[in-house]
């Protein structure tokens, strides 16, 4: 099994490309389903989760193509085609491996009028049921069972007649699920207490090419009206502001400048807001953000909250940055509850953390030390990279799949801007 060496003390400087985002991909990919037609998707990123959810897109009938794609190249074209699905049942072995994969559920239900979903899997940062994803579909008039872990959806009369669906509280994936169902019902549909992340906006602006018809994009409250068909489209993914964030935060701590090229400032103001509190210096240049630090950081007391607040994807990489900061930070985590797995291995490096259920206490320290350590979840994996730029020696980070699920070519980057890092092999 691969591992990541790191050693630190470097500062970064250079240019570094940022990839299409991995969580508005994994929207975007299941759309492909909601037509005969060919969904081709631009800066689509290299990620074990993007190739997962195209072959679960290849076990319900759709084929993927990818486009003259060297290896050495960032991202992606790839063009799907659901011309006949062949099944309607997403199975364990691919859904265990990611939660995004309850994603084709409402597609199915809309287009092929029912679904069998297994129960997802995902990464292991707390309790996440998808009761509001079931919600909406009922609340648009499908018929929901849930047995021997799956999920059975359907659509009396093969086709969903609509309605009006109220979240008791913001989720990105049933928002998602939702509008998608929503888009070849019968009837029209409102969505209340939609969220309004970025990558919702992007799967809207997607299904709009496609021939959708709605309105409210990037509000809490979408009403679509329901069409017959959808047609193909050609679509640029977004860019990934939680990768943009992420190696923000390792400028922040190591120092240097890196010019971040790529970006929509817009869709990630909450950190950047942080990083100036924090002291790093962020300048936004057309479609660059040009971050530069000295490696002195001010403490900071931040709380995670649904777009447009301080997004829960950057929080284990602020308190790994935070450890270096001149007095304590309070972070606040109000999404998951169990999203503190990093604490105990930043703990082996050296850092001072104290949790007391949904807040932990950082203070920073004078120094970090290299360590064995491993990553438990996506962005607990970053937080370690980061941690590791600054430690003392070497820190060795293990179980790096999770960072292949959501940050492409993680070390190729690091590198490019100054970091010693490399990827090795148990072999």
């Amino acid at each position: 099994m691969d591992r990541i060496l790191i050693r630190g003390g470097n500062r970064l400087s250079g240019k570094l490309p940022i990839s299409g985002a991995k969580n508005s991909a994994l929207t975007l990919m299941p759309c492909a389903l909601l037509t005969e037609e060919p969904v081709t998707l631009r800066n689509l990123p290299r990620l074990a989760d993007v190739d997962s959810f195209g072959h679960l897109l290849n076990q319900l009938g759709a084929s993927t193509e990818i486009e003259g794609a060297r290896p050495t190249d960032f991202g992606r074209v790839m063009t799907m085609r659901a011309g006949r699905l062949t099944s309607t049942e997403a199975p364990y072995d691919i859904v265990r491996k990611m939660r995004a994969s309850i994603l084709v559920l409402g597609p199915l239900v809309a287009r092929a009028g029912e679904a069998t979903v297994s129960l997802p899997g995902g990464c292991s940062i707390g309790n996440r049921p998808i009761d509001l994803h079931l919600k909406a579909l009922e609340a648009m008039g499908a018929e929901i069972e849930i047995a021997a872990g799956y999920v059975r959806a359907k659509a009396p009369g093969g086709r969903l007649p609509g309605g009006r669906v109220t979240f008791p509280i913001v989720s990105v994936g049933a928002t998602e699920n939702a509008v998608m169902a929503a888009v070849l019902a019968k009837g029209s549909t409102v969505i209340e207490n939609a969220a309004r992340e970025p990558e919702i906006v992007d799967l809207c602006n997607l299904l709009l090419a496609m021939g959708a018809q709605m309105s409210g994009v990037g509000t809490e409250t979408l009403e679509i009206e329901g069409v017959d068909r959808l047609h193909g489209a050609t679509y640029r993914v977004m860019p990934d502001r939680i990768e943009a964030g992420s190696y923000a935060c390792a400028v922040g701590i190591a120092g240097g400048n890196v010019e971040l090229a790529g970006i929509k400032a817009d869709d990630m103001r909450a950190t950047i807001a942080a990083l100036v509190d924090a002291g790093v210096t962020v300048e936004e240049k057309g479609h660059s953000l040009h971050v530069s630090s000295d490696g002195k950081l001010k403490p900071l007391t931040l709380s995670t909250a649904p777009f447009p607040g301080f997004a829960t994807d950057m929080q284990a990489q602020f308190m790994a940055m935070l450890c270096k900061a001149d007095g304590a930070s309070v972070l606040t985590e109000t999404i998951f509850e169990n999203r503190y797995m990093h604490v105990p291995e930043l703990a082996r490096m050296g850092a001072d953390i104290q949790v007391r259920g949904r807040t932990a206490v950082v203070r920073g320290v004078d120094r970090m030390v290299g360590a064995p350590v491993m990553a438990t979840d996506l962005r607990a994996s970053m937080s370690l990279i980061i941690a590791g730029l600054i430690a003392d020696g070497e820190t060795q980070v293990s179980r790096v799949y999770h960072l292949d699920r959501g940050y492409e070519r993680l070390e190729e980057k690091l590198q490019a801007v100054g970091a010693d890092i490399e990827r090795v092999g148990d072999g």
